[in-house]
């Protein structure tokens, strides 16, 4: 009995007790969710090519292409609901939360520029008249974006509202 015991430790110890790095797991949803919208452009026949990577902590999925604006929406909407259903298709498969951030024809990297824009003039505006400033209200995304703005200045925000209509607030020091 104990040298059963010994062989299928041996066994399963080699096997694969390696868990793939962060870096990996980030990767494979990276690759997950390009085959779920490789798929969605060939059923709705638009043309795109995929750039995948791994930007911070979160797998990351552009498609560029020509005339892919119906797929970005009305401020994002279009976009919005794709990147949701795209998380939903690398749960499926891996069984965890997916952060995956889609960007269609740049229009999050554009409109991130944005929000870099108008985080920096909030904080200046914040500094200067030593009152907290409210933003309009903004998307999960946005308001990300403003945050990490705000705090790499080194002031503090809140988010403040119920959905759809949570803002930012920017704090004075």
């Amino acid at each position: 009995m104990t040298d059963e015991t010994t062989e299928t430790t041996q066994v399963t110890g080699e096997a694969d007790d390696r868990r793939p790095s962060r870096v990996e797991r980030l990767e494979a949803e990276g690759d997950i969710a390009a085959d779920y919208l490789e798929e969605l452009l060939d059923i709705a026949d638009l043309d795109g090519d995929l750039d995948i990577d791994v930007e911070g902590d979160r797998a990351a999925v552009s498609i560029v292409g020509a005339d892919l604006q119906q797929l970005v929406g009305r401020e994002g909407e279009v976009l919005d609901a794709l990147q949701e259903l795209t998380r939903l298709a690398v749960y499926r498969e891996t069984g965890e939360r997916s952060r995956l951030m889609l960007d269609i024809s740049g229009f999050r990297a554009q409109r991130r520029e944005q929000l870099v824009a108008l985080g920096e003039e909030t904080v200046a505006r914040v500094r200067e008249s030593g009152s907290p400033v409210s933003l309009d209200p903004m998307t999960p995304f946005e308001r990300k974006v403003v945050h990490d703005v705000v705090a790499q200045a080194g002031l503090v925000s809140e988010s403040e509202g119920v959905e759809p209509r949570r803002y930012v607030v920017v704090l004075p020091e």
